[in-house]
């Protein structure tokens, strides 16, 4: 039996968790304070997944990059496919938060969704206000 030890990211509370795990599946897990640690703790051993968060480069843009993350959590195995998909996105400003950048970004299911609004440069300089 698989024994594992994890600190839990659900809540702010952070509880130390242990988790058995044997090839039927987990068989145990100790330690946690909310329902959400045990979902977490057998998540974490059985199918592990992230939410992406990053920015991407903005062409015209005043700033030169807006925050992004995933909709949704990905597997962890597609972070990396989905940080080289990110690198090559590069939108025109403006770019609104809550934008759609990428849909089904690295073939995960997930879009990748601007958090922040990033307005023109030309924009700007025409209206300073």
């Amino acid at each position: 039996m698989e024994k594992r030890e994890l600190t839990c990211i659900g809540c702010p509370m952070g509880c130390l968790l242990t988790v058995e795990k044997d090839e039927i599946g987990v068989q145990s897990i100790t330690g946690y304070t909310c329902k959400r640690g045990r979902i977490y703790g057998e998540k974490e051993v059985t199918n592990p997944t992230r939410i992406v968060t990053t920015t991407v480069r903005v062409q015209g843009g005043v700033h030169p990059v807006v925050p992004v993350k995933t909709s949704s959590d990905i597997p962890k195995a597609a972070v990396y496919a989905c940080m080289e998909a990110i690198r090559t996105i590069c939108p025109k400003a403006p770019v609104d938060a809550g934008e759609i950048l990428a849909k089904n970004i690295a073939g995960t299911g997930a879009n990748l969704i601007a958090t922040a609004s990033c307005k023109a440069l030309e924009t700007c300089r025409n209206n300073p206000n």
